[in-house]
């Protein structure tokens, strides 16, 4: 389980769930990733690149061929969600 914080909708905290799920979850939708990153930081795209600021990090992100993210990127965004204190439980 995930710490549900109070600003995110059902569907980021859904999301939110993937990304900190353990084992990796292999079907995060790009598009579901960048709208809950949109909540918890600074979001800038440039065609398939996408930089996202938060917490005084940064992450850069090229958009995936298909419509998931790449694992190697989950695990880059994991990071940084933890590092925000999001922390799955259970």
């Amino acid at each position: 389980m995930v710490e549900e914080p109070q600003h995110l909708t059902g569907r980021h905290q859904d999301t939110l769930r993937h990304v900190l799920a353990h084992p990796l979850s292999h079907n995060v939708e790009w598009h579901s990733l960048v709208s809950l990153l949109r909540e918890v930081g600074s979001v800038e795209e440039h065609g398939e690149v996408v930089t996202i600021e938060a917490g005084g990090q940064r992450i850069v992100l090229t958009k995936p061929r298909g419509k998931d993210v790449e694992a190697d990127d989950l695990v880059e965004v994991r990071r940084l969600l933890e590092d925000l204190g999001y922390r799955a439980q259970g």
